[in-house]
Formats: C-alpha cells, sequence, structure tokens
C-alpha cells in the first residue's frame, strides 16, 4: 500500500497522513485520536514510510552516532537509556560503539559513524578532539572542542553536598575512592572534591585516597581498592566513593572485615544507579540525572542537525546533582 492509498483509505490527505508517520514535528498540532487511526492503519496495511525516499528528500540519513566507554549497568547504560528514548520518539536510528577507553578506537569509530553517513555523534564519557562536518554532542567530556556542545553536572556542588552531609553527621576522617585515570569525571570531581573538604576544614589523607584501577565496571575494584584502605590500618569513618559501583564493592569488603555500614563506617556513592536504591542497606549517593542528561544530549543535537546556526554558540548545558540520603550513612559514634 502507498502513502496515498493509505491516506485514501482513512479519508486524510497524504501530507496529513506523513507527518505522522514520519514523526515529523508538526505532528503535535494533529490530534491523538486521528494520529492513533493513522498509526492502527498502518499497523493493519503493513505501511512503511519509503526510508530512501525520505533521506534523499531531507539530505538526513536519520540516524545517529553514539560513543560509550562500556555497555554495562552503571553510568553509560542509564545515559544512554536517555539517549534511545528520545531518539526512537523522534525517529532517529542509532549505532552504539563501545570503545572501552581504548585511543585507536576513539579516533577511529568516529570516522566509521561519518562512513555510515550518521547525521550526528553524541559521545559519553569519552574525550573529544575531533573536528567533523556533523554536529557532535558530549556528556561529560570536559574538554573544549570547536563547534561541540557539552552536557555537564556541576561536580562543585555535588562534593559540597556529599561532604557537608558526612561533615554533618560528625565524620572527620574519610577515606577517598578516585575514579580511573582515563574517566573524564575524574580530574574534574576530585578537584570538587579538594575545593569542598577545604572549605569544610576537612583534611584530605593520601592514605586513605585510593584509585579505581582497571577497564571493567564492577565492584571488584571497589571491592579491592576497600580492603587495601581497611588492611592499612589507618582509621577512617566514612567512604566517600567516586560511583556507585565502587560504593557496592567497597560495602562488601567492609562486611568482610567484621564491620558495619553504617554503624561502622558510612558509605556515599556517585550517580544514583538504579539498583542502588535496592542495596541492603540501601545506598546513600550523589544522584547525577543520568536519563536527563541522555535526553538533553540527543534533544540538543537533533535541534543542531535541524538547525545548526541557531545553536553553535552554545557551549555548556549544566545539569544540577542531588543528595539522596538512605540507610549508609549515619552520625559518626564519637558524636553520638
Amino acid at each position: 500500500m502507498s502513502l496515498k492509498q493509505l491516506a485514501d483509505h482513512l479519508g486524510l490527505s497524504p501530507a496529513t497522513v506523513s507527518v505522522v508517520i514520519n514523526r515529523a514535528a508538526v505532528a503535535d498540532t494533529i490530534s491523538q485520536h486521528t494520529k492513533e487511526l493513522i498509526l492502527s492503519a498502518a499497523r493493519k496495511f503493513n505501511y512503511r514510510p519509503n526510508f530512501f525516499a525520505r533521506s534523499l528528500r531531507t539530505q538526513r540519513s536519520l540516524t545517529v552516532g553514539v560513543m560509550v566507554p562500556e555497555v554495562s549497568e552503571g553510568y553509560a547504560t542509564a545515559v544512554l537509556s536517555g539517549i534511545e528514548d528520545h531518539l526512537l520518539q523522534e525517529g532517529y536510528f542509532y549505532f552504539v560503539a563501545s570503545h572501552r577507553h581504548r585511543e585507536d578506537l576513539i579516533d577511529e569509530y568516529p570516522k566509521l559513524f561519518l562512513d555510515r553517513a550518521v547525521d550526528a555523534i553524541i559521545a559519553v564519557d569519552t574525550p573529544w578532539h575531533h573536528r567533523l562536518r556533523v554536529p557532535v554532542v558530549t556528556v561529560s567530556g570536559h574538554n573544549e572542542a570547536p563547534g561541540v556542545v557539552n552536557v555537564v553536572l556541576d561536580h562543585e556542588i555535588a562534593a559540597s553536598m556529599a561532604l557537608k552531609h558526612l561533615a554533618g553527621l560528625g565524620h572527620r576522617d574519610i577515606a577517598f575512592i578516585k575514579g580511573k585515570a582515563f574517566s573524564s569525571d575524574t580530574e574534574v570531581r576530585w578537584n570538587a572534591i579538594v575545593k569542598a573538604t577545604a572549605d569544610l576544614g576537612i583534611r584530605i589523607s593520601p592514605k586513605l585516597t585510593a584509585q579505581l584501577e582497571g577497564d571493567e565496571a564492577s565492584p571488584r575494584l571497589g571491592y579491592e581498592v576497600t580492603s587495601a584502605l581497611l588492611k592499612s590500618r589507618e582509621r577512617f569513618s566514612a567512604i566517600f566513593a567516586f560511583n556507585d559501583i565502587s560504593a557496592i564493592g567497597a560495602i562488601r569488603a567492609i562486611r568482610e572485615a567484621a564491620l558495619h555500614v553504617p554503624e561502622d563506617i558510612s558509605v556515599v556513592g556517585f550517580d544514583d544507579i538504579e539498583s542502588a536504591a535496592y542495596q541492603n542497606p540501601s545506598l546513600t549517593t550523589v544522584r547525577q540525572p543520568l536519563r536527563k542528561m541522555g535526553t538533553i544530549a540527543a534533544e540538543t543535537v537533533l535541534r543542531r542537525i535541524r538547525t545548526p546556526a541557531t545553536h553553535a554558540k552554545v557551549k555548556h548545558i549544566t545539569v544540577e546533582p542531588e543528595l539522596i540520603v538512605r540507610e549508609t550513612t549515619r552520625a559518626h559514634r564519637d558524636g553520638e
């Protein structure tokens, strides 16, 4: 069935049917009842729009390339969820490539995306230094690149929230788990922590500072560095972890040392991944609005595809964190 035949069957104009089927921006002006009739008839008669004709007409492939470090529970997956929700809603297809922080893949994937005629690229937690002919939006890129819009969290507010919470509970000897050296957020967040501790009069001890190592996104990394901190016999009453995944590993290490969370050691994570609320005990964490950041990235890149000149001057979009207090933090024993 052709578009005209489908329109004749419904008693509507081909233009109206085309707008709904192709999810054009002006589809919002058409009543929900009419949209449902059109989509129901398209399913009934197995009508599919001619992708190649549309691509030739618009000079677009309606495809976006998305680069992520890895695909597993945690940061990248939550951001990706927001990206795909919006792209699917807008009728865009997307490729996802996982680079595992390998420099050769970070360099090669943008070229492969361009070979596949993508209209734009979104890069998540990926250093970006490319100059491309298509719009690019990064999430937590933290580096200035010409023509690139970066969606970022306000890390100074995030660090201040977490440390004020711990200080308010009487914790002064705090251990810190830094992110992996190649993570885009590691340096920015650490600088924010240094500033927040200085403002609060909290000393950062090098002996109570550990760094995640390895390219896997596993609680094992947090478990290993926390085990090492505990074996060092340096006293601390709280841990501020780089992310929720490492915080979950830290809790396991604390339990294996015959200690309790939060009675002996309080733990604060970062990100608020979906499983954080379902840990036992549930995890106190700094919430990054990860899905929202993904949605903002997708919205921004599509606007830049459609009206490139309008948004060329925008370089940063900053989102706000939120402290989610659950069961892994409590008042320091000495303060009770």
